[in-house]
């Protein structure tokens, strides 16, 4: 069975991030006017608007573990308007280890991701990492 071209996309997206090359990604597969909602009460937690609001708070986000966060997608489920990715994300700051299960909801319009809700697994162990 082929892959959704969804999950072809969310998985190119996480691919970028592996490669370093994901402004390049994100300004082609995020829409202009994206949301990203991040839970929680960490430094970066609320809704990012706008592509360089995302980019930049992707920035903040390496620069905060040193260029040491890591995300490994393990599955993505996608349907036409929707996808679903299930990536883990590791990384360190200073003593601090981080490795924790996440789930990524995106939805997606004509090739594009508009909005995408992040969820960890365990937030407390999220804000506290970030903090």
């Amino acid at each position: 069975m082929a892959e959704h071209p969804n999950a072809r996309l969310i998985r190119k997206l996480h691919e970028s991030f592996v490669e370093g090359s994901y402004i390049a990604a994100i300004t082609e597969l995020f829409a202009q006017d994206v949301v990203w909602h991040l839970p929680g009460s960490g430094p970066l937690s609320g809704d990012h608007r706008g592509r360089e609001a995302v980019l930049a708070a992707m920035r903040r986000f390496e620069e905060l573990s040193g260029g040491t966060i890591r995300v490994e997608v393990h599955d993505i489920l996608a349907g036409d308007d929707h996808a679903v990715a299930r990536p883990g994300a590791k990384g360190r700051r200073g003593e601090k280890r981080y490795d924790c299960p996440e789930i990524d909801v995106y939805h997606i319009r004509d090739g594009t991701v508009t909005e995408f809700w992040s969820f960890a697994e365990d937030q407390r162990v999220t804000d506290e990492f970030w903090s």
